[in-house]
Formats: C-alpha cells, structure tokens, sequence
C-alpha cells in the first residue's frame, strides 16, 4: 500500500499546539456579516481547538 497523501485542504485550516491538539478558527464569520451583531462576530475571531470527537478523524487528515 502506498502511503496516505494529507489532505491539503484541511492542513491550511489547522494548526498543530505545542502541546499536539488542533487549533482551528469558528466559521460564520463572514458570510451575511452584516447583520450579525458585534459581539458575536468578536466572539467568532478567537480560534478553539479541534473537538475531541473529531481529532482522531482530522488526525488520520492531515498526518
């Protein structure tokens, strides 16, 4: 079997901490943002991390 090619989609949106979890930005940022209101689009700026449910399944992704 060759080898998994890393999707590179997904590497451009994650990052990988210090620590080895994912770090990711919110979406719905942008889309209709004007009539979202500033508090929920200062919310939507700050990055989170990848849920844990997810991270073996973006793991496997990105490699």
């Amino acid at each position: 079997m060759p080898k998994m090619k890393s999707k590179k989609a997904l590497t451009k949106r994650v990052k990988k901490t210090g620590s080895g979890q994912l770090k990711r930005h919110s979406a719905y940022t942008s889309h209709l943002a004007p009539r979202k209101t500033t508090k929920q689009k200062r919310h939507l700026r700050k990055a989170s991390l990848v849920d844990k449910t997810d991270l073996k399944r973006v793991k496997t992704l990105i490699q």
